[in-house]
């Protein structure tokens, strides 16, 4: 009888661990995927197509320029170097993305979330003031504020998906490096995204929505268009 329960339990086990696992849905990597019922219609992948893998290179595994500043964002205050697929093919499927940002003095890198990645970032120069918010589990409309000043050397994580912020508060500009772990994380800054949609919602919904009158979602669309 134990013989025949062990038994049992061994060929239910392995049933358990091998079917999940044939059926498993990777993370998406696009905002959206909208089925095509078109055998006909080009190929669209979670990802990017790969190579014949005799044909790559060590090249494709190798970025330079994470050293220098980047491409200044215009408005924003800050300068963006990113190393992801595009630029390094050998990162396809591996789940990594890196960015350089050089934020200047009293800047704000805007309150923002990755729907598909954790962020993990280390200061190389300056000072900043960082921090994610949480939904507080007692009060739905209330927020626990995590934030830290950090300095070189220092890291913080932001959690997947949560809103945060960084905020150079010192009198030179604050260099910083940003570990993602999905090949596109995704960026979406909360401010933009809401008063510069297209088309955009309502002036009577945004009023509602954040308590304010018509004067004031005009000026917001003109700041954050």
């Amino acid at each position: 009888m134990s013989m025949w329960w062990f038994i049992t339990t061994l060929a239910i086990t392995a049933f358990i661990s091998y079917f999940p696992a044939s059926a498993y849905d990777n993370n998406p990597l696009q905002d959206i995927c909208v089925a095509v019922n078109d055998s006909q219609a080009a190929v669209f992948v979670n990802g990017k197509i790969c190579k014949d893998p005799k044909l790559a290179t060590a090249n494709d595994f190798y970025f330079s320029g994470l050293n220098v500043s980047g491409n200044v964002v215009p408005g924003l205050g800050f300068a963006s170097t990113r190393v992801d697929v595009n630029n390094m093919p050998g990162l396809n499927t591996l789940g990594m993305f890196v960015g350089r940002t050089d934020l200047e003095p009293q800047r704000l890198a805007q309150f923002h979330t990755h729907p598909r990645a954790t962020e993990l970032i280390t200061v190389l120069e300056g000072t900043l003031y960082t921090g994610f918010l949480v939904p507080d589990a007692a009060n739905f409309f209330k927020s626990r504020l995590f934030s830290k000043i950090i300095n070189p050397g220092d890291v913080f994580v932001f959690p997947k998906g949560l809103i945060h912020f960084q905020y150079n508060m010192g009198n030179k500009k604050a260099t910083y490096l940003s570990f993602f772990n999905s090949q596109n994380p995704g960026f979406v800054i909360i401010p933009n995204s809401i008063f510069a949609s297209n088309p955009p919602i309502s002036d009577d919904i945004l009023a509602k929505g954040f308590q304010l009158n018509k004067t004031d979602i005009a000026l917001l669309r003109k700041k954050f268009s």
